[in-house]
């Protein structure tokens, strides 16, 4: 799956960003997929669950990728 979001604002959280675009059901399952460490912003591990994601940055991880952009 590969897809843009256009964001509405200065930044979603990563766990909302996850769920809005169909990679996982629910926050709640958003915020375990982040924690195992399988989601990586820019290229790098994410951890944090709620991290800012602004314009211009591709989140992804196994089976999709998301680019972020500015509305």
């Amino acid at each position: 799956m590969k897809e843009s979001y256009t964001l509405q604002g200065d930044y979603i959280p990563l766990c909302d960003l996850l769920k809005t675009c169909g990679v996982c059901d629910t926050g709640g399952q958003a915020k375990h997929f982040i924690a195992e460490g399988n989601v990586l912003v820019d290229g790098q591990v994410e951890l944090r669950k709620t991290n800012k994601i602004r314009a211009g940055q591709r989140v992804s991880g196994d089976g999709f990728e998301i680019s972020v952009v500015a509305a």
